[in-house]
């Protein structure tokens, strides 16, 4: 049984014509995702280095397009069935060369073509279990290296508390002291108007102590004068 024409095989097709790369360069990048599902395909030429590779990716996008929104199939359960690249025209150009000479240029054009189908059941079956597989076992990895992470500064987080703590606790007790030793010179300074009420206080009495001998000898003199007057 000979196998379909390049035209005729079945499934959602998407083509860029005249696309100003040879065929030859094109080839290279579909033989990479040719029969692969289309999540591995984009994967793929992601990770593929050479110019035809974004082109690609575009026509396979394009592809999956025309097979979700013209004919109703899911995505995750298309793969590429064809891939091929045609030759375009070749532009012919030249370049001077020496004595008088021409030298011959070929600007070539190809023609991308990508046709994706859908999966039978057994391929979709093994390729579901194959995606959940992975997706657990990435998951798994994720979860180890985050709980190495967090393990050293799990260990070093008790010694961190316990230091803010008694930072904390030192803290209140010199407020504490401080505004203690406050209020004991506000006393200090109440007894201080004390003292200076009793100098007060003792300044007045001195002065009283003063005028009272004057006051003693002003009147001794003054009998002694009557004494004398009785005298003569």
């Amino acid at each position: 049984m000979t196998a379909p024409k390049t035209n005729e095989r079945p499934g959602t097709r998407a083509t860029l014509r005249q696309f100003p790369m040879s065929a030859t360069k094109a080839r290279v990048v579909l033989d990479l995702i040719r029969g692969e599902d289309v999540q591995s395909a984009r994967e793929i030429l992601a990770g593929t280095t050479r110019e035809a590779a974004r082109v690609v990716d575009k026509v396979l996008a394009s592809a999956v397009a025309n097979a979700v929104n013209n004919d109703g199939l899911a995505a995750e359960e298309l793969y590429v069935s064809a891939c091929y690249a045609d030759e375009g025209i070749t532009m012919k150009r030249f370049s001077p060369r020496a004595r008088g000479r021409a030298g011959r240029i070929r600007k070539r054009t190809c023609h991308i073509t990508v046709i994706v189908s859908r999966l039978d059941d057994e391929a979709l079956e093994r390729l579901r279990a194959e995606r959940s597989s992975q997706a657990a076992a990435s998951r798994a990895r994720r979860v180890a290296s985050s709980r190495r992470r967090e393990r050293p500064a799990r260990e070093a987080a008790p010694v961190e508390a316990d230091e803010v703590e008694t930072d904390e606790v030192d803290v209140d007790e010199v407020d504490v002291d401080e505004v203690e030793t406050d209020e004991v010179d506000v006393d200090e300074v109440e007894t201080d108007e004390v003292d200076v009420d009793e100098v007060e206080t003792d300044e007045v009495e001195t002065d009283e102590a003063d005028e009272s001998p004057e006051d003693e000898a002003s009147e001794s003199d003054e009998t002694v004068a009557e004494a004398t007057e009785e005298s003569h």
